[in-house]
């Protein structure tokens, strides 16, 4: 018996280099991001994200003063005026970045989209043209990059509340988007998301 048990132990560590003991994980798994996933908390998710910028994209694609007009405008749509003043944890560039991505590909040119977060890499490569150091590319020269007719504005804000008995937690989020007229600063359109989450324990967002 202990001939067999010493055999038993040497054939465990031998291969213990070679297998790997998952029965207490599982294989991951792809869910649908416009539905709630397994984890889910009274904060900003994937669902939250999509349906927001979506609702978002069909407000201004249908609203006339930005889509109907002779000389496509240009629009800024990025977060730098875009806050977070909510408790939820969120990286505001995905709500930017996917209304900006999304609206570009349905406005089919009706809108421009101007690239302010990169004025400085625009500058750089033009100086080089205008030095001679590389040619002139195959686009023609202007005087100075695009000025902007609008630029996106917003806020994520939100109010929590808490049971103390349940221990639920409670958070209504408010999203505003509105675009500001940068000769005048008045608003040429405005869009609002609302939403509320319960739930017995909140998660961490990271």
């Amino acid at each position: 018996m202990i001939l067999v048990a010493a055999v038993t132990a040497t054939t465990l560590v031998g291969c213990a280099g070679t297998r790997i003991d998952n029965t207490a994980g599982r294989a991951t798994v792809y869910e649908d991001a416009r539905q709630p996933g397994k984890i889910q908390g009274v904060g900003v998710e994937s669902q939250d994200i999509m349906a927001v910028t979506d609702q978002m994209m069909r407000d201004m694609l249908s609203n006339s003063m930005l889509v109907s007009r002779e000389v496509s405008p240009r629009v800024i749509i990025d977060s730098e005026y875009f806050t977070n003043e909510s408790s939820s944890r969120i990286n505001k560039n995905m709500l930017t970045d996917r209304l900006r991505i999304n609206l570009n590909r349905a406005a089919n040119g009706r809108l421009v989209f101007v690239g302010r977060e990169y004025a400085n890499m625009v500058e750089k490569e033009r100086e080089l043209k205008r030095r001679g150091v590389v040619d002139g590319g195959t686009i023609r020269t202007t005087a100075a990059t695009a000025g902007a007719d609008f630029r996106l504005v917003g806020r994520i804000m939100s109010l929590d509340k808490m049971d103390t008995g349940s221990q639920e937690r409670s958070r209504y989020h408010q999203i505003t988007f509105e675009l500001i007229d940068l000769e005048l600063g008045t608003y040429v359109w405005s869009g609002i998301y609302e939403f509320q989450k319960t739930a017995q324990d909140d998660v961490v967002y990271r």
